[in-house]
């Protein structure tokens, strides 16, 4: 298969090859060189070249996917949280940053300021998180917890969404 003459509408360094080994490499993240050549009618040197860009420019990052629930993390939640004065944000964000139980971390509009996930062992974990940890922040002035009972989908961005 050739490399479709797709352009990408936004203001990307990337060009239709780089995309294209970004999309073989979304669906097996340790698919061989040789194998996306053949399918993309390349040179087994020019993915190899081009993977070690999209790796060096952090474009990518190739890593195992772990399934949460079958290692052992029962409680993934979805905290949001406010912070007072607002000149805390940052200090805050740095905190959460460090805990190892954050797997998403973000600076929001709107209610609150930001919103962490975070995968624990259980609940207990989980309350001890929120109450012993996150709400003994300095600046922390309210949070709000969604759980998430059962992960129906997780998946990482459809590429195709930006031609």
């Amino acid at each position: 298969m050739q490399v479709s003459q797709k352009v990408p509408t936004g203001h990307s360094t990337l060009d239709e090859l780089d995309y294209a080994i970004l999309e073989q490499l979304q669906q097996d993240g340790r698919r061989s060189f040789t194998d996306m050549a053949e399918h993309l009618g390349v040179s087994v040197s020019t993915i190899r070249t081009r993977a070690s860009k999209l790796i060096d420019d952090k474009t990518i990052q190739v890593v195992g996917r772990v399934n949460t629930e079958r290692v052992g993390f029962h409680a993934y939640a979805h905290i949001k949280i406010s912070i007072r004065p607002a000149k805390l944000i940052e200090s805050v964000a740095a905190q959460l940053q460090e805990y190892r139980e954050v797997s998403f971390l973000a600076l929001t509009s709107g209610d609150f300021d930001l919103q962490v996930d975070v995968m624990c062992r259980d609940n207990n974990h989980l309350l001890e998180i929120i109450n012993d940890r996150i709400l003994r922040i300095e600046g922390v002035h309210q949070t709000k917890t969604d759980m998430y009972l059962k992960i129906l989908k997780y998946a990482q961005p459809d590429l195709n969404l930006l031609f």
